[in-house]
């Protein structure tokens, strides 16, 4: 789950729970437009009903919006929707052209999210960090 991502981040200003990715999306696009940086963190089981909000709104016009995205694994028996989101979130997001970066374990979460909102805002290019649930264990984010 986020919980771990989401608590590292809760604290800070403009903070927004949003029930839909898609929503989410739309929101970090018009701050994105007001001059903010802003982050949306998500389950890849969002990329799809978000497709038409990435699609028309984000790549189009280079939103410079970062997605933070938990991609859940085939670990243990799990249903099989998982196994198929986890097999095409690379790929759905490479076909949209957004910039995809892999979590790399060697790194702590938080630099790399830094890095990656550097490259949004420096290069005004859409991003998404792609987080294994391996890095959203506590011991992988700042306290």
């Amino acid at each position: 789950m986020m919980s771990p991502l989401y608590g590292a981040v809760e604290q800070g200003p403009g903070v927004l729970t949003v029930a839909r990715e898609d929503n989410a999306i739309g929101i970090a696009a018009g701050a994105a437009l007001t001059g903010h940086l802003p982050v949306v963190l998500m389950q890849n089981h969002g990329i799809g009903p978000s497709l038409g909000a990435i699609a028309s709104l984000v790549m189009p016009y280079r939103t410079p919006v970062l997605l933070v995205v938990h991609v859940r694994t085939a670990d243990g028996a799990p249903p099989a929707e998982t196994v198929l989101l986890s097999k095409i979130t690379r790929p759905l997001l490479d076909g949209l052209g957004m910039a995809v970066v892999e979590y790399d374990p060697a790194t702590p979460a938080a630099d790399q999210v830094a890095r990656a909102l550097v490259s949004v805002r420096d290069n005004r290019t859409p991003t998404a960090l792609l987080m294994p649930p391996s890095a959203l264990e506590t011991g992988g984010l700042p306290a």
